[in-house]
């Protein structure tokens, strides 16, 4: 199956997440995920929506949750569309914070960890993210849509940069 076999606009995802990587003078905030989808992988602080709230709500929820920091300065940064042969498909915006409140602290549910951007461990994550996160600590805001296999195994993708939006001024 490629991209374009999905009528995209037409699926009713599965479900919807956030995530929201926190970013400070060129370092990003991210965690190694305990349990759930994508456990042991590399990520960053995020999750499922729950019933009526917003996805800026729930990344700032789930940020909190997960590693006792409260997001603020938050900005969308990207919709991202997952389609699994399995059946299960997610719907995930993506978030950007420059500061917070709070301190950092490891849960039962992840590891935070800060890295320079330059050295993120994209060998340790989704296959997905080395084609969309570079773009969006660029200062890029973008829409993507991704398919994998049953065994979570990228099998196509498309990145699209949304066009006429301004550069984020918090590049790192």
């Amino acid at each position: 199956m490629q991209i374009n076999d999905l009528r995209w606009e037409t699926i009713q995802f599965t479900e919807r997440a956030a995530l929201c990587f926190i970013v400070d003078n060129g370092r990003v905030l991210l965690i190694r995920k305990k349990k759930g989808l994508g456990a042991g992988k590399i990520d960053a602080p995020g999750g499922r929506l729950e019933a009526g709230e917003t996805a800026i709500e729930a990344a700032r929820r789930e940020t909190e949750e997960e590693i006792g920091l409260v997001p603020e300065d938050v900005r969308e940064k990207a919709e991202l569309r997952f389609y699994f042969l399995s059946g299960y498909s997610l719907f995930c915006t993506v978030f950007f914070a420059y500061r917070w409140t709070g301190t950092m602290k490891e849960t039962d549910e992840a590891t935070p960890f800060w890295m320079l951007k330059e050295d993120i461990p994209y060998d340790n994550m989704w296959e997905d993210a080395r084609l969309w996160l570079p773009p969006l600590l660029g200062g890029e805001t973008l829409d993507g849509y991704f398919i994998y296999s049953k065994n979570e195994k990228l099998l196509d993708n498309m990145v699209v940069i949304r066009p006429g939006t301004e550069t984020d001024t918090h590049r790192l």
